[in-house]
């Protein structure tokens, strides 16, 4: 069992207000499967990936990541755990501008330790891979969303992840560059990686085994396509 919740709680306080974003939320990923969860605006999909992602801890109930319960963790203990294990898709890139296709890619690695040979091979397998090896030395301003995207993938496999989170990842492309990723996605999923995505898209979760549906922060339907 890769991802394990039990009960998972997360609650947002105000001096006024109490928010409850996930309420009681089970649900069990498989190593090897690609998920989809779905449901509208503000139904807790992206506090959900957050805490599955190590981002945040939840407030109450467990979450087990690889047999481990995490629920607790420091900061320093989740970064930790990420490096290496957590790859990140997000639907806005989140690539540096000051860095080129290059640097980006590589960013993940200088935080590991990585040596500079064995970087420079696994940032051009990961290049090659996604077909942007010939953007090597332009900066994220001078590529298509399409090419942005393909960088912030191959910035999420370089490490060669158990695990990628994809929060709305084709959201800001065009339907064929779109597809591209999604292909790209279900080939990472083909080799073993197990993909957990948060989508609005009906047409992206078709990609996925399992689809999760979630309503005012609680699993309303869990569906195996």
């Amino acid at each position: 069992m890769m991802i394990k919740t039990v009960n998972l709680q997360k609650v947002f306080r105000t001096d006024e207000v109490e928010t409850w974003a996930l309420n009681n939320v089970n649900i069990e990923i498989q190593e090897g499967e690609f998920v989809a969860i779905m449901g509208p605006s503000g139904c807790g999909k992206s506090t959900l990936l957050n805490i599955l992602g190590l981002l945040d801890n939840p407030t109450g109930g467990e979450y087990r990541l690889n047999g481990e319960d995490v629920s607790t963790y420091t900061e320093a203990q989740r970064t930790a755990l990420r490096k290496g294990v957590i790859g990140f898709v997000f639907q806005s890139f989140n690539l540096i501008d000051e860095l080129n296709v290059y640097e980006n890619i590589e960013l993940p690695l200088l935080y590991m330790g990585v040596s500079a040979s064995e970087r420079k091979r696994r940032v051009e397998d990961a290049m090659n891979r996604m077909a942007i090896a010939h953007r090597v030395k332009h900066f994220p301003q001078q590529l298509s969303g399409g090419q942005q995207q393909r960088v912030a993938i191959a910035r999420a496999v370089v490490t060669n992840p158990k695990l990628i989170l994809a929060d709305e990842p084709t959201g800001n492309l065009d339907s064929k560059n779109g597809k591209e990723v999604m292909d790209l996605l279900t080939e990472l999923n083909k080799e073993g990686t197990t993909i957990v995505m948060v989508t609005h898209s009906q047409h992206d979760a078709g990609y996925a085994d399992r689809v999760i549906n979630l309503f005012d922060g609680q699993v309303v339907t869990d569906v195996t396509l």
